[in-house]
């Protein structure tokens, strides 16, 4: 076939993905109504992620040529655009735009819905609390540098729950207005210094190094500079008209942080779940061993623990915990049972898809 025949048969096919789009909207437009009826949630992270398996699932078994990221990608905008049929979406994330919670939430949530930058981790938190925001996205853990205490530390006092995760490959780049030999001055979030400790060691042995609250403002801050350059992500490069002067200069290739989605509710079981909670233990000899125990004998797999002062007295912890399963199973629900009896607090932060 020559090469105009062949332009016509996708013109054709893009007209029949049009009408098939279209359709397909139509029923999610019934979805909607449906769940506004029952008060059910919009959002359903348990249903998305059924939903993607199978399509990648369906793709492999036709031989398709479309790999599985472009799969979900592609399908992710239809998400999207079918969540803003269904409601005006707001989803909170931390700012400003650019940030890597930026790109995490467009990752998860498409291009369809409405974002709302905020200045810092509670205020996501709040925004949702106070109705101003449907979900919030907020960062958890860095593979490199581990947990991100302040998402930690709201959770304390936070009624909001977990209802989803998502896992974002980090590459951070030497970005800057300037020519590398003008560089003196380096901007970028604590997180991103550490990431890069080597890196800078061996090629900025003597450049400041200016801590500031986000890798986008470190773009911006670097945009104005004559001496200065930041490291940061590709989307404030791009943001701020910056050039990548070097890329992926973090010293893990395999350098990646983990997201929360939170909520008013969690989700219901998938078959495939983690439960994130919560417990305080009293202040004797062996009570954190003691009260971890359960899981153990009902054959959980615990697979994350961090410690955090409570704020309420001095010296006083609690301890966050991901453990397999979803809190409604009954090998979890027996286990809590007995991890409440043997802890002074167990609070449930959500049950979610364990897809990372």
């Amino acid at each position: 076939m020559d090469l105009d025949s062949l332009r016509a048969k996708i013109d054709a096919l893009d007209d029949a993905l049009l009408r098939l789009f279209n359709e397909r909207a139509g029923h999610v437009h019934e979805i909607g109504r449906l769940k506004r009826e029952g008060g059910l949630e919009i959002y359903a992270p348990e249903r998305e992620e059924k939903v993607l398996k199978a399509l990648t699932a369906r793709n492999e078994a036709i031989g398709g040529l479309v790999n599985e990221q472009a799969v979900r990608a592609i399908y992710r905008e239809i998400m999207s655009a079918s969540l803003a049929l269904e409601k005006d979406l707001t989803i909170a994330y931390l700012g400003p735009e650019a940030t890597w919670t930026h790109q995490a939430a467009r990752n998860k949530f498409g291009t369809s819905v409405r974002y709302a930058p905020q200045f810092s981790i509670s205020e996501v938190f709040e925004s949702i609390a106070r109705g101003r925001a449907d979900y919030g996205v907020v960062p958890i853990e860095n593979s490199t540098e581990g947990a991100v205490n302040h998402t930690l530390d709201v959770f304390i006092e936070s009624d909001l729950r977990i209802c989803a995760q998502l896992a974002l490959k980090i590459e951070n780049n030497l970005i800057a207005r300037v020519p590398r030999e003008q560089i003196h001055r380096l901007y970028s979030h604590p997180q991103v210094f550490g990431q890069c400790r080597q890196w800078l060691r061996v090629n900025f042995p003597k450049a400041e190094l200016v801590e500031v609250s986000s890798t986008a403002r470190a773009g911006e801050l670097a945009a104005a500079a004559d001496d200065a350059g930041a490291l940061a992500g590709r989307m404030v490069a791009e943001l701020h008209g910056l050039a990548v002067l070097e890329s992926s200069v973090q010293d893990q290739v395999n350098n990646a942080t983990r997201f929360l989605v939170i909520g008013p509710r969690d989700c219901p079981p998938t078959g495939r779940d983690k439960t994130s909670l919560m417990i305080g233990t009293p202040d004797q000899a062996g009570s954190l061993f003691h009260a971890l125990e359960p899981f153990r004998t009902h054959g959980l797999n615990l697979t994350k623990i961090e410690s955090r002062p409570s704020k309420r007295k001095p010296w006083e912890y609690v301890f966050f915990l991901d453990v397999d399963g979803h809190h409604e199973d009954a090998a979890m629900k027996a286990a809590l049972v007995e991890v409440a009896e043997r802890s002074t607090l167990v609070k449930i932060l959500g049950s979610y898809p364990n897809n990372v």
